[in-house]
Order: C-alpha cells, then structure tokens, then sequence
C-alpha cells in the first residue's frame, strides 16, 4: 500500500491488488469483504455501496478504458463529533476500481489515525494469506 497525494492536494492510500493474490473475483466481492470487516467493528457503521461506474456510465460520463467497474463502500467511523467542520470529512469511503487483471483500492487519508490504521488494515486483509 503507497501513500500518494491525488491531484496536489488529496492524501490517498492506494493498494493495487492482482485478482491472482485475493479470493475477491469482482468489486462485489470486495464490497462484500469490506462491509464484513466494517461490520466487525463496534464504532462503524455501514451506509451503503454506490456503483460509481453505473452512475458514470448512465450520465455519459468519461471512464478510462481499463476500468470495468467501479465501487464505493461507504461507512462512517465517528468516534466524536467536536465541531461542525468534521462533518466535511465524514462519511468515509474506500473506492473499488476492477482494472481486468487486478483491483484498485483506495481511500482518503483519515483525521484520525484509528480509522486510518483500520482502512489500511482492511485493504491489507484483501491479499491471501
């Protein structure tokens, strides 16, 4: 997993994963991985999966030609709520891209290093033992 800053500004972990290292076969499976794990935890609540892919294509929107799905598994740490302006950075989410051959995984950088250490966890567990 690598840390990179997307577009200058936005910290992003990213995980690329051959489908040959996962026993997820497509980003339903992974989806499907990651509410489990979500579910785990005492102080996360799943809220639902978006397929950014459907929407992108239904509006006739541009995807790059070496996408063939596209996944949002949202979720919502919230250990606290200490002023209004974190509502900015909540919900979170970690974005499922199926690339053919591998997935694409990643999400935005955390406020809290909780939730970072737990979605970097997550990702991680994707990968066969």
């Amino acid at each position: 997993m690598k840390q990179t800053l997307l577009q200058e500004k936005y910290p992003v972990f990213v995980a690329e994963i051959g489908k040959d290292e996962t026993d997820c076969k497509t980003v339903e499976d992974v989806a499907a991985y990651l509410k489990a794990r979500i579910a785990e935890k005492d102080k996360v609540v799943f809220i639902g999966v978006f397929d950014h892919y459907a929407h992108t294509k239904g509006i006739g929107g541009e995807i790059a030609a070496d996408i063939v799905g596209a996944l949002d598994v949202i979720f919502c740490f919230g250990f606290a709520l200490p002023n209004p302006q974190v509502l900015a950075v909540r919900p979170r989410s970690i974005g499922v891209a199926d690339m053919g051959d591998k997935f694409v995984v990643s999400f935005l950088e955390a406020p809290m290093k909780p939730a970072n250490d737990a979605m970097e966890a997550w990702v991680k567990g994707l990968r066969k033992s």
